[in-house]
């Protein structure tokens, strides 16, 4: 299809939209005051390296004597579904009427006309399409907007000579960045200006909030003096931190320059190849580098890198349109530049796709064009970058295999030192297990069974001098949490973790073992939590193979590892109790007894383990420290976030029920959570943890957390820590207020599918390393009994048979050797077993079938 000079490019969802005004095709007498708005979906092949055509759609328009015209396009947020959607502004004229309307494009190609106005002027400056849909536009100084709720058009009560951006900002809605005459001091005198005050107070930046109708000082976002030679800006963050507003952008400016600005000073410059910058806007390649797109007014084009410093990383000239998103379906964005080419005027036929490293598609192009700028940043120069990094990943995996031979030699030093003591002190020195230091034996050594009662302790390795990091006990309500810390060696070698808490004091009358309830409490990377019951373990992996050297750390790994490498929570046990029957005695010293199964690895079958308990340490409580608020749980609201230790949110956790809830809405995105959470809730994040969120509303529920996670904008799961159901039924009975009527919520009992489908499959690989196990004891013990056999047969004569029977001492050996080929016989075909080692090779069956029957139950519950 051929293109003119009013046509509009819009990048969607990884496609290139193409709005074209064109008349009906064999178009009759009646036809010819037809015009259509043709919209066509380009997706990129990464096989032909061709944009081909999805689908199309037309919306027909009755021109009569009227002139019609594409003024822009956007993509712009729909207020009533809170999905973004192409938003197309169009406008007819018929002599001095000017009418204007905006049109949606949905997701079938149909079109909607959202709202229109009439003017008895046309829009020439500064026009924006922004949330709503709504429209903006500057005339006479003045700023005017329109927006699909009240169909009125509307003037802020501002002057200003230029809108150099429109956009969100945090707290503060939809805001306009602008430049107007500057409003010159009280106090000072105007003729008594010099000429350089005069040039910098001139003019000044400013920012309006439409929203709440409120003037932001334009000090946050760059100094004044810059305002006489900015042309565009964006701001790439916004945030609130101690009620300051604060800023982050980049802006272009007359001078050929781009310069970031961070709270409104400047952070660094670089020098534009061409003159004259119109618009900038941000890019995040696969490499996650963040670049800046600058478009000219002459038509070129150039990408500046931010890295140590601001960098044009390369440019191009005679560019059409240059646009930014995921166009081959990467997960990371490129930019799309449409050249200009008179010779073809074919949809796209002149573009190339790029992110500056790996990805690069070209179609049509003079490669002369694309001039790198920086000498610096070419693509031999990211080769570079890529070698060195190769080498760089191969240099540290040299490293860990010295630190690991290095490691090896240290324990034959140590070793060859105990035989030399056990040598002078003339004792028999007993070698370590082969397997037990990771080496291979060469010779076909018989190793005794691998569960031998007699040498059971022999397989427990000794509990470390130092294994608790940190030791702690908080008060929250009535009720008392005791946490340890554990080191992360020490406690990736436990399983069936708890605690119990012992007082060290000798009461005749009452038993010193106090109840409470072990939990360990994880906090993941993705600041999501979850309790789970110390019997709820899942079964220790098979293999370990986690390089957390690599880049790429994050990847997922077994829940209950995984979380030990996040957060240091993940290494926390805790203890709940009652509160008041303590406090009876005023003062209470309590030990704290850790409980565990220690477990060695063994080429990847059974893991050994042993029964433990340890002591952690001590803790001491007295209702003088009590009352002074000593231990109690601190959870203050700082400006946006809530202050609460890594210890006061384990706490809060231990002694919460948790309740975990699927929210699907069919209809409409759930963006009314997020809103009643911060609002009506009145909750802030963590600072340690910012996906969990404590609510500070006065009453009941005040101290509940929330956590709230979206898998996408029409689904998400809400899990909620309360004190008991009466406060989970009010916080119910709140959200059910603001979520659409068409939503649908479900309580998630038994956890999350993904996670109960993972913890099946290790508890099933349990199961059948147990019965593998069991019957390689009964291959050993039967091995036990022949090589028995053979050693005795040994002691007897291999001499001919007929020379036996001759001598009566003869037969008496030949009849002791057919006695003892009997007996081997007899042991081969009925092989035995020692009764208390077959009970526990039975209950350790039983356990792990027990184990994968209840992850299955609870599958099926959720």
């Amino acid at each position: 299809m051929l293109l003119s000079e009013q046509d509009q490019f819009l990048s969607y969802n990884g496609e290139v939209l193409v709005f074209q005004l064109s008349k009906p095709k064999h178009a009759g007498e009646a036809d010819d005051k037809t015009m259509n708005l043709c919209v066509r979906r380009m997706a990129f092949n990464r096989d032909t390296k061709l944009f081909v055509q999805k689908s199309s759609g037309v919306f027909s328009m009755h021109a009569s004597d009227s002139k019609i015209e594409m003024i822009c396009c956007s993509c712009t947020t729909d207020s009533r579904t809170g999905i973004i959607l192409p938003c197309v502004l169009m406008k007819t004229k018929k002599r001095n009427n000017v009418k204007y309307f905006v049109l949606l494009l949905h997701s079938s190609n149909q079109f909607e006309q959202s709202f229109y106005f009439k003017l008895d002027y046309e829009l020439k400056e500064d026009i924006r399409l922004f949330t709503g849909p709504s429209v903006l536009w500057r005339q006479a100084n003045k700023l005017f907007y329109i927006s699909s709720n009240t169909c009125v058009v509307q003037s802020a009560p501002v002057q200003l000579s230029s809108v150099v951006w429109t956009g969100e900002i945090v707290d503060e809605g939809t805001a306009v960045l602008g430049i107007r005459t500057a409003c010159l001091p009280e106090t000072e005198d105007a003729d008594g200006f010099s000429v350089s005050d005069s040039a910098i107070w001139g003019s000044e930046f400013f920012g309006y909030a439409i929203e709440t109708q409120k003037m932001l000082a334009g000090t946050c976002f760059m100094p004044h003096a810059y305002s006489r030679v900015v042309s565009s800006v964006y701001i790439c963050r916004s945030e609130r931190w101690k009620k300051q507003l604060r800023i982050s952008l980049v802006a272009t400016t007359h001078k050929n320059q781009l310069i970031w600005f961070q709270n409104g000073v400047p952070k660094g410059v670089c020098e534009l190849p061409y003159a004259k910058p119109c618009s900038v806007k941000p890019a995040v390649t696969s490499s996650n580098d963040l670049l800046f797109v600058v478009y000219f007014a002459s038509g070129n084009s150039c990408v500046v890198q931010r890295r140590d410093s601001l960098q044009v990383a390369s440019k191009w000239p005679k560019v059409k349109c240059i646009l930014v998103d995921d166009f081959i379906g990467s997960g990371s964005e490129q930019l799309l530049l449409l050249f200009k080419d008179d010779s073809n005027t074919d949809v796209l036929s002149t573009f190339k796709i790029t992110d500056l490293g790996e990805v690069n598609y070209a179609s049509s192009i003079n490669y002369k064009h694309d001039v790198p700028a920086a000498e610096g940043l070419q693509e031999n120069g990211l080769l570079t970058v890529r070698a060195l990094e190769t080498r760089l990943q191969a240099g540290w995996t040299s490293v860990r295999e010295l630190q690991q031979h290095l490691g090896l030699q240290k324990r034959v030093i140590l070793e060859s030192c105990r035989a030399l003591i056990d040598l002078v002190e003339e004792r028999t020195h007993v070698l370590p297990n082969a397997k037990q230091e990771g080496l291979v034996s060469l010779w076909d050594d018989v190793e005794n069974p691998p569960h031998s009662l007699s040498k059971e302790t022999a397989l427990v390795s000794e509990v470390p001098e130092h294994f608790t990091e940190e030791l702690w006990q908080r008060v929250v309500g009535d009720s008392l949490v005791v946490g340890v810390k554990l080191t992360e060696s020490f406690y990736l070698s436990l399983s069936e973790v708890s605690l119990s808490l012992v007082m060290d004091q000798d009461f005749s009358s009452i038993s010193p073992i106090i109840k409470c309830q072990s939990k360990i409490i994880k906090l993941n990377k993705a600041f999501s939590a979850l309790a789970i019951s110390s019997s709820q373990i899942e079964p220790p992996p098979k293999k370990m193979k986690l390089d957390l050297h690599s880049k790429n750390y994050l990847r997922k790994e077994f829940p209950k590892r995984s979380s030990s490498i996040h957060l240091d929570g993940a290494r926390t046990l805790t203890a709940v109790t009652s509160l008041s029957p303590l406090l009876a005695f005023h003062r209470v010293c309590c030990v704290v007894l850790l409980h565990a199964r220690k477990q060695n690895h063994q080429n990847d079958s059974l893991q050994q383990s042993k029964k433990i308990a340890v002591v952690c340490g001590k803790i001491l409580l007295s209702l003088e420290d009590i009352s002074n608020g000593r231990y109690s749980v601190k959870m203050l609201r700082d400006n946006s976030y809530c202050t609460g230790s890594v210890e006061d949110i384990l706490a809060v956790l231990a002694v919460s029920v948790r309740f975990s809830f699927q929210i699907v809405s069919s209809d409409f995105t759930l963006t009314p959570v997020s809103s009643w959470l911060l609002g009506e809730m009145e909750c802030t994040p963590f600072k340690e943890c910012q996906g969990n969120i404590f609510c500070h509303k006065a009453g009941n529920v005040h101290g509940t957390i929330f956590n709230w996670t979206l898998k996408n904008p029409f689904e998400g799961v809400l899990t909620i820590f309360c004190r008991n159901l009466t406060i989970l039924f009010q916080c119910l009975h709140s959200l059910t207020r603001v979520l659409p009527p068409s939503c649908c919520v479900k309580l998630l009992r038994s956890g999350s599918k993904a996670v109960l489908t993972e913890q099946l499959a290790l508890a099933l690989e349990k199961e059948m390393l147990t019965l593998k196990n069991s019957l390689f004891l009964k291959e050993t013990k039967a091995e036990n009994s022949l090589t028995w056999g053979n050693e005795s047969g040994k002691k007897i004569n291999n001499s001919p048979l007929a020379s036996l029977l001759d001598t009566e001492e003869g037969v008496q050996q030949f009849r002791k050797k057919f006695q003892n080929e009997q007996e081997e016989n007899v042991q081969s075909m009925n092989q035995t077993m020692n009764g208390a080692l077959y009970q526990k090779m039975a209950l350790n069956i039983a356990e792990a079938q027990l184990s994968s029957d209840m992850i299955v139950w609870r599958l099926s519950k959720s």
